[in-house]
């Protein structure tokens, strides 16, 4: 196990980014001000099918998440209409009456 002078242990995660595609390295949970710029490169062989699928599976996830945001913007835009057209209506009834 590999632990860095602040005492945390590391972890093996897996760098997806085009500069280092496939590349599995030691870092640590939590960003600590005190770890920064600490990690290894830990490079044992992948499973050939796991470096096919896991780039395609994290643009579908990248896709969905800018699907959900339209969403999350598109609901929050009708909630506002929704509350500007009760407001409307009551004044028109308040104001009839």
């Amino acid at each position: 196990m590999v632990h860095c002078s602040c005492g945390l242990q590391a972890v093996i995660r897996t760098s997806w980014t085009n500069r280092n595609l496939n590349h599995r390295f030691d870092g640590f949970p939590t960003f600590s001000p005190t770890c920064i710029n600490f990690h290894w490169w830990f490079d044992p062989q992948m499973y050939q099918r796991s470096v096919q699928i896991i780039p395609s599976l994290l643009r579908s996830h990248n896709e969905l998440e800018a699907i959900l945001a339209m969403i999350k913007e598109k609901r929050l835009k009708l909630m506002r209409y929704l509350i500007i057209s009760w407001v409307a209506f009551g004044l028109y009834v308040y104001c009839t009456m």
